[in-house]
């Protein structure tokens, strides 16, 4: 019986699979780095400098429905099978996923939440992410081998996936719980939004949990027990339903994750975020508060 992966791996338990050579079709790691505009970093050209040894690159944006007006919006399943295949991954790949974000975490999550949508439950991320990887000491390399490709078969759940029209009906209906991950002063409309054409507030009824919160101060994640006192804190209740919003669907799967390690693997994701939000709807669901005068 094969063992469930961890959710989260340790840099010294993958450390010792790089050392023992045991990436392969068996082990694949992938630096899944994205990052803002305003942020001004290259992934690509950063993986291309350095990375885990026997990492490949998995590009957000690359895998997405490039037909869509909205940033990488999910692709469909034959795409996802087919971009994963080509990076030797298969059904039976324990897939590790990490980012190069100061955060420790910051874009991995998505790319976590997007292989257990389509179906691929082996799946872990990197605790502390390439941060803490290099703090540690651990090797680095630029060197980059690409995989033999590997059949991969995806199967959707569509119920984890919330459009523009299931958000609509839920501000009447309050059918499921809206976490918005976003920092506070942009959920509250205080600070501009990273898109100029995108001003920022949020979803009527939404809680704010900013993602960064998720993590200590080291880029790690928070225990299940300091997890659980943050949606506590956060008015969220986690016997109930839960939809992760963001900017745009990235940050918004750490909620997920940190749902998932407090024994909630059912909250849900807001697709298009924030960015399809303001985008089409009317402008009394565009909620902002007034800043208080210091």
């Amino acid at each position: 019986m094969k063992l469930q992966a961890q959710t989260l791996v340790s840099a010294k338990w993958l450390a010792n699979m790089v050392d023992r050579n045991l990436v392969g079709p068996g082990l694949r790691i992938l630096d899944t780095s994205w990052y803002l505009p305003m942020m001004n970093r290259d992934a690509k050209k950063e993986f291309a400098e350095t990375h885990i040894p026997g990492a490949s690159f998995f590009d957000i944006d690359a895998c997405s429905d490039r037909t869509s007006k909205f940033d990488h919006t999910l692709p469909n399943e034959q795409f996802f099978a087919d971009y994963v295949g080509n990076l030797g991954i298969g059904n039976d790949s324990h897939v590790v996923v990490y980012d190069a974000s100061d955060f420790g975490a910051f874009s991995c999550t998505r790319v976590w939440w997007m292989f257990r949508l389509f179906g691929h439950t082996q799946v872990s991320v990197l605790n502390g992410g390439f941060r803490d990887w290099v703090k540690r000491g651990h090797p680095t390399t630029a060197t980059y081998s690409r995989p033999e490709a590997a059949r991969f078969t995806a199967t959707m759940e569509r119920s984890w996936v919330k459009s523009f029209e299931d958000m609509t009906k839920n501000i009447n209906r309050q059918q499921f719980q809206v976490v918005d991950v976003r920092p506070r002063e942009r959920f509250l409309g205080w600070k501009p939004e990273p898109r100029e054409d995108v001003k920022s507030g949020h979803i009527p009824g939404s809680k704010c949990m900013p993602f960064c919160e998720f993590l200590d101060k080291d880029g790690m994640m928070l225990s299940p027990e300091k997890l659980k006192e943050f949606f506590e804190q956060s008015q969220i209740d986690l016997h109930k339903p839960l939809c992760g919003s963001c900017g745009s669907g990235v940050t918004a799967c750490h909620m997920v994750l940190a749902a998932h390690l407090c024994g909630a693997p059912w909250a849900t994701v807001y697709d298009g975020s924030w960015y399809e939000w303001f985008t089409k709807a009317p402008p009394e669901h565009v909620v902002t508060e007034v800043k208080p005068e210091i």
